[in-house]
């Protein structure tokens, strides 16, 4: 079983899709579409209304395949006692063979819906780029009920998740043979991704989503002959007189996440207040030995700030550089660009401009790749779904399920972790990725903890869901 879901292209899956049609019978890969879309469609009506026959579903038709999946999803739901209305966008155009079968099967061509109990999305599919146009807009705008989205939402983008103007917003989006970009880029127009194989072969995708299971199973824990130094020590060089809070969330986060030993430089006393295992020091030079450095929460961004990120720099160890450090990249890039050892930035869009000169833009994936291969770095570029990238290998994305970590100092305790990992010597981009699952599963514990209902958190209690989240994950990697 594989330890990662694969994210493809439209022109990957188009591609597959050709190579497909050579080794089975004309229509059957659609049938196949259509068949799990009726499935999931009839699921959903079962646990809105209790039943099938009887209700009313919608369908909302493009011109292409996705209008055809639709219709023939529509004639499947139609023999199950289902009332199917559907509402052309070019009726020149429509799939011919799905409007007969709808049409054959008892469905109706309507100018308007009245009251269905669901709406299947069939607008555009993975051919189609930019916002509704404007008549499938106002349809869509003036639904109330739950949306299944056939392949993808209409009106966003299929590689890149962007949006642009009016989309649909889906409660399910059924995934016809492959996931795409869109699927893990924009989760929120999606809602709950179900995939419907129907028999392509594909390729080793360039993006990626590590599995929960595979990153508990690889979580460093330890052995029998392990120590504390064998487990991994990081080195935390974080915070100061004006943002002591950074140390100790970077720090904290580095020990949560179960490094064997977590040493400390500067000399704020909150930090060994909170966490007395902490080995603390005032200089670089005279901490013992590390195997991976976190700098930048707070340190600032001055001459000195500088030195000790040249120094850091400098050795041949894993750095990971946050925050203020980011700063000081930006304005003096030479630091890493030639730098032979493991380095991972992580920034948010706004330090993702001052690094570069310009914002993400709609392709966060493409951006982040072009920087990391111009600076031979690793770069996690931070948001709701999360973009880790590395020189010559798959891109990675973490989707949070949430925006509950988008809270002062939650990039602190993202920084400690990675740290950790780091220093028990996983490999970068898979530190970057599973220290993103991680904090965005503590961030949505800490969010409904002590509760009825989810509430918006702070990174104290982000950081002290870090453990809890941490066995989460291990446990599911023991099931799995």
């Amino acid at each position: 079983m594989s330890d990662r879901r694969g994210y493809f292209t439209a022109d990957e899956v188009r591609s597959a899709e050709a190579e497909l049609f050579t080794r089975v019978p004309a229509g059957m890969p659609m049938r196949r579409a259509a068949y799990g879309l009726a499935t999931i469609v009839a699921e959903e009506l079962r646990a809105l209304t209790g039943g099938v026959a009887g209700r009313t579903v919608g369908l909302l038709v493009g011109s292409g395949d996705n209008g055809g999946d639709a219709l023939w999803a529509g004639a499947l739901l139609r023999r199950r006692g289902v009332a199917v209305h559907a509402v052309l966008s070019n009726p020149e155009r429509a799939h011919r063979e799905g409007l007969a079968a709808l049409r054959a099967a008892g469905g109706r061509v309507v100018e308007r819906f009245e009251h269905p109990d669901l709406v299947i999305d069939g607008i555009v599919g993975i051919s189609g780029r930019g916002p509704l146009r404007p008549a499938a807009a106002e349809i869509v705008a003036a639904l109330d009920v739950p949306i299944v989205a056939a392949d993808l939402p209409s009106g966003v983008d299929p590689d890149t998740g962007a949006v642009d103007g009016p989309a649909v917003r889906a409660t399910v989006t059924v995934a016809f043979g492959a996931y795409k970009p869109v699927h893990a880029l924009a989760v929120p127009h999606c809602g709950r991704i179900v995939l419907v194989p129907i028999g392509l072969s594909l390729p080793e995708p360039r993006l990626a989503q590590l599995d929960p299971a595979g990153i508990g199973a690889r979580w460093p824990v330890p052995g029998p002959d392990d120590d504390k130094y064998s487990q991994g020590v990081t080195g935390v060089c974080a915070g100061s007189a004006k943002y002591p809070g950074a140390g100790v969330l970077s720090a904290g986060a580095a020990v949560a996440a179960t490094s064997g030993m977590v040493r400390y430089v500067g000399s704020d006393a909150e930090v060994l207040a909170k966490f007395p295992e902490v080995i603390a020091s005032q200089t670089v030079s005279e901490t013992g030995r590390v195997q991976a450095w976190v700098f930048g929460p707070g340190a600032g961004t001055d001459a000195d700030a500088r030195d000790r990120l040249a120094q850091l720099l400098a050795t041949d160890l894993p750095v990971l550089v946050d925050a203020d450090g980011l700063t000081l990249l930006a304005a003096e890039p030479a630091l890493v660009r030639d730098r032979s050892a493991v380095t991972v930035l992580t920034p948010h869009a706004g330090e993702f401009a001052r690094l570069t000169g310009a914002a993400p833009g709609a392709d966060r994936v493409a951006s982040v790749r072009a920087l990391a291969e111009r600076w031979g770095v690793t770069v996690l570029l931070k948001g709701r779904a999360t973009i880790i990238a590395a020189p010559g290998q798959t891109t990675l994305v973490n989707d949070a399920g949430g925006s509950w970590a988008s809270t002062a100092g939650a990039g602190d305790v993202l920084a400690g972790i990675l740290g950790a990992l780091l220093a028990a010597g996983r490999p970068a981009a898979w530190s970057a990725a599973a220290a993103a699952r991680v904090h965005a599963l503590a961030a949505n514990l800490a969010a409904h903890a002590d509760a009825p209902a989810a509430a918006p958190i702070s990174a104290s209690p982000l950081l002290a869901h870090v453990r809890p989240a941490v066995r989460v994950l291990r446990a599911l990697g023991d099931q799995g």
